[in-house]
């Protein structure tokens, strides 16, 4: 995918002396990849962003993240018993209290048109958005990546068996500085960690 060397800018030298080729205005814009659209809407979003190429680089991230917010020896909210399986061993207290430091989820889909979390009930249960604590980490897969919020709406469809879950929802606003549009009208705002595992 290459999501790494470009998130990092790192050009060739044959890449930096090339001259800049210029596209008339009637030339149709280049769409950029899903991956790279969804870090850079994620990024304007507010969100922060970490790229792992493995499970020990994600261990490596969520731990940074504890030392940087002195979460460790904190309550956690979390509803999925895998993730807790996979995250234990931080000395952290599990839980689905909404008075916790902060919520560890996965999510449904990665959304590149507008940056957003596509959350469900399988990730929240029946809790809103406002009623989770600020605090917001969420392990995904570069699998999970999707072009609208209408390709993970048919992605939930096709994995459900019966029933399509309740409660689906984005999360797309980060930072309380933003406007806010009518889309986001109710939301609230969270300081959100995106831990971004490489499985493609």
């Amino acid at each position: 995918m290459g999501l790494f060397k470009r998130l990092l800018g790192k050009k060739s030298k044959n890449e930096e002396n090339a001259p800049q080729k210029e596209h008339s205005k009637y030339f149709p814009k280049q769409d950029l990849p899903t991956d790279e659209k969804f870090t850079r809407k994620f990024s304007e979003n507010g969100g922060k962003f970490l790229y792992c190429l493995n499970w020990d680089e994600v261990s490596e991230a969520f731990d940074n993240i504890l030392l940087e917010n002195d979460w460790y020896e904190k309550e956690v909210c979390c509803m999925d018993p895998a993730l807790i399986k996979k995250f234990d061993g931080y000395n952290l207290t599990f839980n689905q209290s909404d008075k916790a430091c902060f919520v560890l989820s996965q999510c449904e889909s990665l959304v590149a048109s507008n940056g957003a979390i596509l959350l469900c009930s399988k990730q929240i249960k029946e809790k809103k958005l406002s009623e989770l604590p600020a605090n917001i980490v969420i392990f995904a897969t570069t699998s999970q990546l999707v072009e609208t919020i209408s390709e993970g709406l048919q992605l939930i469809k096709s994995r459900s068996n019966k029933s399509i879950p309740s409660n689906i929802t984005t999360i797309q606003d980060f930072e309380s500085e933003n406007e806010k549009d009518f889309m986001s009208y109710g939301s609230s705002t969270k300081n959100l960690y995106l831990l971004l595992m490489e499985d493609l």
